[in-house]
């Protein structure tokens, strides 16, 4: 068979009355070129409708309520309409069938273009196309259709037939995913739906048909098949955010722009069933006027509508307003869907009120010597607590020039607590006078200032206290020699009581004294040495000895101030060299017969300590056995000079200081001659041998006595 391709839609107008009946509209698209308005009642154009069973039970659904369609297909204006959108659709239903037109309203040089677009023809009409016969005009399919299904949406055509012939239909929504949507019969060329279409998950359909033979083989074709599904109003708007929350300034201009709320509708924008406008459902609270704010019905733009005067945070009784807006599509007519979301106003504070002191003056009471607040000044302010339009800050402006006083802000109640830091003395000033002045953290809008209010007045009374004697000076400090006599005076002390308007006595006593060295007239303050001062006492640090002494007033009841003396002891030559070590081994075969290295320390300082002599007691005898050298200002060496037997010695050594007068400590290094074997000293034998020097010269001494009566 020879096929031929021809514009669908032209050849659908041109073939109608020559070819099968078609259920459905018999044009897909109908052009409107728009007046300047339409008139109420007007007909616009008729829509032919054919269900090819005498068209029962017919109804006309219009997507455009400013329109309808009579029963036989006349277009009709229901108002006045100067505005009526750019494109809206027929859906039609009998007995037997259902089909949607779409109604395009244009300009008059527009429509030849859109003819163009539809019908795909090229630019160059002089280009020669080949004529097919397969006629497969453009379906459109309103989405949530409801069952049965399949259901007959359309019909391809083919002019010549050929015997075996058949339809095939292919694509994605045929044999490739989402599966089995549509199919074709073979022989008639009729479409059907299997299931309902969702637009907002796919909008078109591009199938291809094509007339195969018995054995599969394509005879004519592939011609391409446009589905297109059209948009029903089912989803309604919604807005991006769960809640919005907005700020504007008091006292902002009318106009000010608060927030923006914009929502999306899912449906085909093109359409009316996504064109949102916005209104403001409730207010909340509606004073002091119930219409606070104004949102723009296509932008969604919140602003303010009242005058800068009612858009005071103080006078509200909530600084909070909640908006419900709601959202319509249909560009917001009733038959619109909604959705809808809250909004949050906050009128946000400027400092527009100073703070002012609850009253002129305060009073306060403080005893002299104390520290601490004495006073809390209180102020009002109107603005919002949580910003520094609210938080004061305290400055004494007069009335402390010796900086007794601070000042500093309570954080939880914005009082000024006045503070006294240095102590203050009745007897120099029992009353001050302080004027104090309170402003807020930030600065003040312009048009306002601080006024009497916001300074105050405090009056300070001093209470005069039993206060105790001080000493004069404190620390006192001396220089003595150690060893003075017991009852010299180290010092006469002074003490004065600063409650020079009560003339009190003084007495005086003995507060801590480590060593018990001293003791003080308790009348004149004399103190005197009940004891010898020792420099190298343990109570003594770093040549000082420190005592404590207490003055006591005649008050009731008395009071006490404590004074600290600190005794610098000089030191004298009163304690004797030490020696060490004073034990020594040595093994009785020893070759080197160097025992010991002495050392000598002395508690005294310098000049009362070294260098030190280091002398050995004579030796008697025939033979001496030891000598000993000086190896620098405090240190000596013992030498044997000769091996001797496994025995203790005690060898007479004494050592002498370079004070004046000089002292000599005379001591015994004991020695202990041990026999040593393969490396080991044994010197247990020696406990039994005690030999000392001076007892062999005391026997020697007896014997050469009883030798010559």
């Amino acid at each position: 068979i020879s096929l031929f391709f021809f514009p669908p839609q032209v050849l659908l107008v041109a073939c109608t009355k020559d070819l099968e009946c078609v259920p459905g509209f018999q044009r897909k698209v109908f052009y409107i070129e728009q007046p300047f308005e339409f008139t109420e009642d007007q007909p616009v154009l008729n829509l032919e409708f054919d269900d090819c069973k005498g068209n029962n039970k017919l109804n006309f659904e219009v997507s455009n309520t400013d329109f309808k369609v009579e029963r036989d297909g006349t277009l009709v204006a229901l108002k006045n309409v100067s505005e009526a959108g750019r494109a809206f659709f027929v859906h039609a239903r009998s007995e037997h069938a259902e089909d949607m037109a779409e109604i395009l309203i244009v300009g008059a040089n527009e429509k030849h273009a859109s003819l163009k677009e539809i019908f795909k023809i090229e630019g160059n009409l002089g280009i020669p196309r080949q004529k097919r016969a397969i006629l497969a005009t453009p379906i459109l399919i309103p989405e949530n259709q409801r069952p049965p299904f399949p259901r007959p949406v359309g019909k391809v055509i083919s002019s010549e037939g050929t015997e075996g012939a058949k339809f095939r239909l292919s694509g994605k929504g045929v044999d490739q995913d989402p599966k089995g949507i549509f199919r074709i019969n073979e022989i008639s060329g009729e479409v059907s739906v299997t299931r309902t279409l969702d637009r907002e998950a796919v909008a078109n359909y591009e199938l291809e048909v094509e007339v195969i033979d018995i054995s599969g083989k394509t005879i004519d074709g592939p011609v391409r098949l446009d589905i297109s599904v059209i948009d029903q109003n089912d989803n309604r708007p919604m807005f991006k955010e769960g809640h919005y929350v907005g700020h504007v300034m008091e006292g902002s201009p009318t106009g000010t722009t608060v927030m923006s709320m914009t929502a999306f509708d899912a449906d085909d924008s093109n359409t009316d069933n996504a064109l949102l406008r916005y209104d403001i459902l409730k207010q909340t609270p509606t004073k002091p006027s119930p219409n606070m704010f104004y949102i723009d019905p296509e932008k969604g733009d919140i602003v303010t509508v009242v005058s800068p005067v009612l858009l005071d945070r103080e006078a509200m009784e909530t600084p909070k307003y909640e908006l419900v807006i709601e959202a319509k599509d249909m560009g917001g007519r009733d038959v619109g869907l909604t959705g809808t979301a809250t909004a949050t106003i906050l009128i946000d504070d400027k400092n527009d009120h100073p703070p002012e002191f609850t009253k002129k003056e305060f009073q306060a009471t403080v005893k002299e010597g104390v520290t601490g607040v004495i006073v809390n000044l209180t102020v009002g302010d109107r603005d919002d607590p949580a910003t520094g339009a609210w938080r004061a800050v305290y400055t004494i402006i007069n009335g402390n020039p010796g900086q007794s006083f601070e000042i500093h802000t309570n954080p939880q109640t914005n009082e000024g607590m006045l503070s006294v830091v240095k102590p203050l003395d009745y007897e120099i000033s029992a009353f001050h006078t302080l004027l104090i002045k309170v402003e807020n953290e930030d600065p003040l809008i312009p048009d306002i200032a601080y006024g009497p209010s916001s300074t105050a007045t405090v009056q300070i009374t001093v209470e005069d206290v039993n206060e105790g004697p001080v000493f004069h000076p404190n620390p006192m400090t001396v220089t003595k020699q150690e060893n003075i006599p017991i009852g010299s005076v180290v010092l006469t002390v002074n003490a004065t009581d600063p409650d020079t308007l009560q003339h009190q006595t003084i007495r005086y006593s003995v507060y801590k004294d480590p060593a018990g060295w001293l003791e003080i007239n308790p009348t004149n303050g004399t103190i005197g040495t009940t004891a010898v001062l020792d420099r190298e006492s343990p109570h003594v640090q770093n040549n000082v000895y420190t005592a404590l002494f207490l003055a006591i007033d005649s008050g009731n009841p008395p009071a006490t101030g404590t004074g600290t003396l600190h005794i610098t002891l000089e030191d004298v030559n009163d304690n004797v060299p030490s020696l060490y070590p004073t034990l020594a081994k040595v093994c009785d075969d020893a070759k080197d017969l160097r025992v010991v290295v002495l050392g000598a320390s002395d508690k005294d300082l310098h000049p009362n300590t070294d260098p030190f002599k280091f002398e050995l007691s004579k030796q008697s005898g025939p033979e001496k056995m030891w000598r000993i050298n000086k190896l620098n200002n405090t240190h000596a060496q013992v030498i044997l000079l000769q091996n001797l037997k496994k025995a203790n010695y005690n060898i007479p050594i004494s050592v002498t200081d370079s004070g004046k007068p000089p002292l000599t400590n005379n001591t015994e290094l004991k020695l202990q001659v041990c026999s040593c074997k393969k490396s080991k000293m044994d010197c247990s034998a020696t406990d039994a041998l005690h030999i000392s020097m001076t007892l062999i010269l005391l026997s020697l001494f007896s014997l050469f006595c009883k030798s010559f009566p």
